[in-house]
């Protein structure tokens, strides 16, 4: 099956819009072949702004209307924990929020972008998926994110090439209370590094500490800069770790 048939089977659809480039590619196809698609995005406290902008970008290029939805995550007792199945009630939160407004805009189905490349083994959240009955085209046809980048560079979509950006509340050592004051920290230090040309880093942090990861890439750079880096990060942090160190590239 491809998209195309997909979306004869299920010709109306709400689609979960994160702004990323797998649900960016999945609205573009949306668009192409559903006889109706309702455009859902979910503002909480653990999505920075830049992600919000980059979903409305994405939506105004497309000709899409876009709903924004507001959830207070924090308000489950099972996220703010912060357990090692955070993001399975964080999901059923989010998934709810949108489900309620798709059903009241008479849309039965909810779709997301979860992809061929995404290790389900290892992401609680995609059991939410399953209880809230929300399916994923992406995957169900096979499509990986090396494809995805692929054809959406191919369709001009600006997302082709956009670092994958785990949520702020995975910046916060699982098991330590998840707070507004600290998830705004996470987002100022973050948005600083944005500021002097990083693309692809995590500020992580550990009682009010921060720790910064870079790629291979940007490793060097962010070295001889960390005098500076370490003054951007003051005002949020305690302390900022003398040293970064290396992480993965986000596909």
């Amino acid at each position: 099956m491809d998209l195309r048939g997909f979306f004869a089977a299920h010709p109306r659809a709400a689609l979960a819009f994160s702004g990323g480039a797998d649900s960016s590619y999945l609205l573009y196809e949306g668009l192409r072949y559903a006889e109706e698609l309702g455009v859902y995005y979910v503002k909480s406290a653990f999505q920075p702004e830049f992600e919000r902008r980059d979903a409305l970008r994405m939506a105004e290029a497309l000709s899409a209307r876009m709903r924004v939805l507001e959830a207070d995550v924090l308000a489950c007792p099972a996220v703010a924990a912060n357990p090692p199945d955070r993001c399975y009630h964080c999901k059923k939160v989010i998934m709810s929020t949108i489900k309620a407004a798709a059903a009241a805009d008479g849309f039965e189905l909810v779709l997301d972008g979860t992809n061929a490349s995404d290790d389900i083994a290892d992401r609680p959240g995609f059991k939410a998926l399953g209880e809230e009955g929300v399916l994923s085209p992406l995957r169900l046809c096979g499509l990986t994110k090396a494809e995805i980048r692929a054809r959406s560079r191919e369709a001009g979509l600006f997302t082709w090439d956009k670092p994958a950006y785990a949520c702020l509340a995975t910046r916060v050592k699982t098991g330590q209370p998840i707070d507004a004051d600290t998830l705004r920290a996470v987002e100022a230090g973050e948005e600083a590094l944005f500021a002097l040309g990083f693309t692809d880093f995590r500020v992580r942090t550990a009682g009010g500490r921060a720790r910064l990861e870079f790629t291979a890439e940007q490793l060097g750079r962010a070295r001889e800069k960390m005098p500076e880096i370490r003054a951007r990060l003051a005002p949020y942090f305690t302390a900022v770790d003398e040293e970064a160190t290396e992480r993965e590239r986000s596909i």
